[in-house]
């Protein structure tokens, strides 16, 4: 098969190579669920959290001492005086760091705070802030399903 023939397939989902007509499908990918850069989106990017490490920095380490300094008795002070959205959101890893850990201490907690309260794919503001080295080092985009089924 030419490159230009595959370059024209590889824009299509369910493409059977070879298989009944019926199960064949010519349907272009316009868009994705999470929404992209560019084309059509179909949930709102609510927020993009995370931070951009150097290379041996502890986020844990960091951010445990900024929280004592900042006067902070525990992480559920931190979660009582931060505005962050109230309701549950989807979440996906994202891959370009937004927030350097000495960036304004509001922008860091707030960063800290909503990554505290991730799991792998869901923000949800009424679980317990749970700080690892794991969840502080991730970047993600939270998304509001709403808009998409509704």
């Amino acid at each position: 098969m030419r490159a230009a023939d595959m370059a024209i397939h590889e824009q299509r989902a369910n493409a059977g190579w070879g298989g009944p007509p019926s199960r064949q499908r010519r349907e272009r990918i316009t868009s994705s669920l999470l929404g992209k850069d560019d084309g059509e989106i179909r949930c709102a990017r609510v927020i993009r959290v995370g931070f951009s490490l150097l290379k041996g920095e502890d986020p844990l380490e960091i951010l445990e001492e900024r929280l004592i300094d900042e006067g902070y008795d525990s992480l559920e002070d931190l979660k009582a005086s931060i505005a962050i959205p109230d309701k549950r959101y989807i979440c996906r890893p994202y891959l370009h760091p937004e927030c350097r850990l000495d960036a304004k201490p509001a922008e860091v907690f707030h960063n800290a705070l909503i990554l505290g309260l991730c799991t792998a794919q869901m923000f949800d503001p009424e679980r317990p802030v749970i700080w690892t080295r794991a969840s502080l080092s991730r970047v993600v985009e939270l998304f509001d399903p709403a808009g998409f089924y509704q």
